[in-house]
């Protein structure tokens, strides 16, 4: 992320009720990470449906090699769960996502509005 945005968006902006090891963990994931902006779309997608990893890249546009490594990390930070085994594994936003997507939201809509001022 550019220095830029890293002066002006930090754990502190964020004004949702949340525990601050949450804030934390959402804006290392989502905000300050190389690969911030892919699991942002993945969890995005996920939001509306569960799918697989193959289903993500198509859907994407992301290298399966790439949503597999991201849904591993997410999965990591307990963000999503899976469901199923081997080649019927289907991907899912987890309880702890969903009670605190209201972080996962301010934070893209502090990003977007960033982006929106550069």
């Amino acid at each position: 992320m550019e220095v830029w945005k890293m002066q002006i968006l930090n754990t502190r902006t964020i004004k949702a009720k949340s525990p601050l090891q949450t804030k934390i963990v959402f804006w290392g994931l989502f905000v300050e990470s190389r690969g911030a902006p892919n699991r942002i779309r993945i969890m995005s997608a996920l939001r509306k449906m569960s799918s697989n990893r193959n289903q993500l890249a198509i859907e994407l546009g992301i290298e399966y090699k790439a949503i597999q490594h991201h849904l591993k990390v997410l999965e990591k930070n307990n963000l999503v769960r899976k469901i199923g085994n081997y080649y019927d594994v289907i991907y899912c936003v987890s309880p702890l996502f969903e009670n605190s997507e209201f972080v996962f939201d301010e934070i893209v809509a502090k990003l977007n509005k960033v982006s929106d001022k550069k």
